[in-house]
């Protein structure tokens, strides 16, 4: 392993140590607690929506969240260790069988539902 790399492996560890990351998967239907600051004032929002893709590359990884917000699409991409995010909560685990939900974007209400996974191996992750 070179230098980069295990740097970058220490200091994930030491992130992960202060915020534990939930095991997650795309089709999982996320609760991001993102910091926001207005002015001097800092407060926590939440942002609840499906996760559609998930990009793992050690610091640099990343997650897209979709929700539906007054009739429209809204996405977000979250850096997975950046400072800004206070907690990731897994409402509940979806069952799809592809690792990136784009598709998603072209349907509309029952038609871009996601089964719930309820079986033991939803459980164990």
């Amino acid at each position: 392993m070179n230098v980069i790399a295990q740097l970058e492996q220490e200091h994930i560890a030491a992130l992960a140590a202060t915020r534990p990351i939930p095991n997650f998967l795309p089709g999982d239907t996320l609760r991001v607690h993102v910091k926001v600051v207005e002015g001097s004032r800092e407060r926590i929002q939440a942002y609840e929506g499906v996760c559609i893709a998930r990009r793992n590359a050690a610091l640099n990884s990343s997650f897209t969240v979709r929700k539906i917000s007054f009739g429209e699409g809204v996405e977000r991409i979250f850096p997975l260790y950046a400072p800004s995010i206070a907690r990731i909560e897994v409402v509940r685990r979806g069952r799809v069988r592809r690792a990136k939900l784009y598709y998603l974007r072209s349907r509309r209400g029952r038609a871009a539902r996601i089964v719930e996974d309820t079986s033991a191996r939803a459980r164990a992750r």
